[in-house]
């Protein structure tokens, strides 16, 4: 079953109340295997000397980060995140919005995305008589953002609640242009970047995620 929109039910806001930020009464040993895949890959990319691709997951996983701790400060402002997990969906739920599955799936994504792309990223689609075309890299990241979407679309349906949208006005069409679609910009464009632009970016994104994280779950925001 497929939900295309929140529905800004009792259920859903009950769902979200009786959230366990940081709580370890479902953790289990999966939090470890799926750690261990993580450095698995990142390893074996780094040994290939394969630093592109490496920059690739950083640069998407970085946004990931931003856009959670945004969504637990909305939560913390407004009363309701744009989007939750439930308790039975995970071992582990980091901030409001992002369990350890999901976020472990989000330190792969940006990999995932940047080597289904041509090995000439360059190419343009649609590029006759003259014409630039559209760069592959965002087409690439147009159809990850749609794929993405109606991924979450299904799993807000799922019995067991695994995401929760309370808005109304917040579903697939948002989340699409607003969350994935610079999720994939950010994996199939930075890691292009000019070697001192890119390394920028990424010292910027994560010191300004890390900065975030020590000043917020102190102070109980997130």
């Amino acid at each position: 079953m497929f939900v295309f929109w929140g529905d800004g039910s009792a259920e859903a806001m009950a769902l979200v109340d009786s959230i366990r930020v940081r709580s370890t009464e479902n953790f289990n040993w999966t939090f470890i295997f799926i750690l261990a895949v993580v450095f698995y890959v990142y390893w074996s990319e780094a040994h290939k000397k394969n630093y592109d691709v490496i920059c690739a997951g950083f640069a998407l996983y970085g946004v990931h980060w931003l856009y959670e701790i945004a969504n637990a400060v909305i939560a913390h402002v407004f009363g309701y995140p744009l989007w939750s997990v439930s308790n039975e969906s995970t071992t582990f739920i980091l901030l409001i919005g992002v369990c350890w599955e999901l976020s472990m799936m989000f330190s792969l994504a940006g990999i995932i995305s940047f080597k289904m792309l041509p090995q000439d990223r360059t190419k343009r689609y649609f590029a006759k008589n003259g014409k630039r075309g559209v760069s592959c890299k965002l087409v690439g990241a147009l159809e990850m953002a749609l794929l993405f979407a109606l991924f979450e679309s299904f799993l807000a349906g799922t019995s067991n609640h695994s995401f929760i949208w309370v808005y109304k006005w917040w579903g697939v069409l948002p989340v699409f242009v607003t969350t994935y679609i610079p999720f994939f910009l950010a994996s199939n464009y930075v890691p292009d970047m000019e070697p001192k632009k890119r390394r920028s970016f990424l010292i910027a994104e994560w010191g300004l995620v890390a900065l975030l994280l020590i000043i917020l779950i102190p102070a109980g925001i997130i």
